[in-house]
């Protein structure tokens, strides 16, 4: 009867138990039965913070479209001489892409990590041209681009293996 018990104990501590780590450059185990890792977080936040920047990047760009007194300097003292109008389909165009991206990220989608990739890069640049204007809004958006960009360069193949 202790020899059971022992025996049943000592299963508790085998390598194939989700909380054991697998390979030298993983710190998250999949589990077994699905082959869900403890990384698939990251995608999601990188596809959740993409539909994020691109509706704040939407709103931005409206902003400029149609209430050009809002931002701190005139288009003039931008790092690029462009006028607010342009600007404001820029942001407007780039949203509506992030947000796109974002949902197919979430979906698994291989080419929603490279165009994810692609959109966090131009407004990380785009955001930095805009500093002037708006520049603790452009420091933070950085920011968050340069986050989605790690989660997805390094996980991103995380997802699709879950989703698939």
């Amino acid at each position: 009867m202790t020899q059971q018990i022992e025996e049943k104990s000592d299963d508790r501590h085998l390598p194939h138990q989700a909380h054991d780590r697998t390979g030298p450059s993983s710190s998250y185990a999949t589990t077994p039965a699905t082959g869900v890792s403890g990384w698939t977080g990251w995608v999601v936040f990188a596809g959740i913070m993409l539909i994020m920047l691109g509706a704040f990047q939407v709103i931005q760009g409206l902003v400029a479209l149609f209430e050009k007194g809002y931002y701190l300097v005139a288009s003039s003292g931008l790092v690029l001489h462009v006028d607010y109008n342009v600007w404001g389909w820029v942001h407007l165009i780039l949203g509506i892409l992030a947000v796109a991206t974002g949902f197919g990220l979430l979906a698994g989608n291989t080419a929603a990590r490279v165009v994810g990739i692609v959109l966090a890069v131009l407004s990380a640049i785009l955001n930095l041209i805009f500093i002037a204007a708006y520049p603790v809004w452009s420091t933070i958006v950085i920011a968050v681009d340069i986050i989605v960009i790690y989660a997805i360069v390094v996980h991103g193949r995380e997802l699709k293996r879950d989703a698939g």
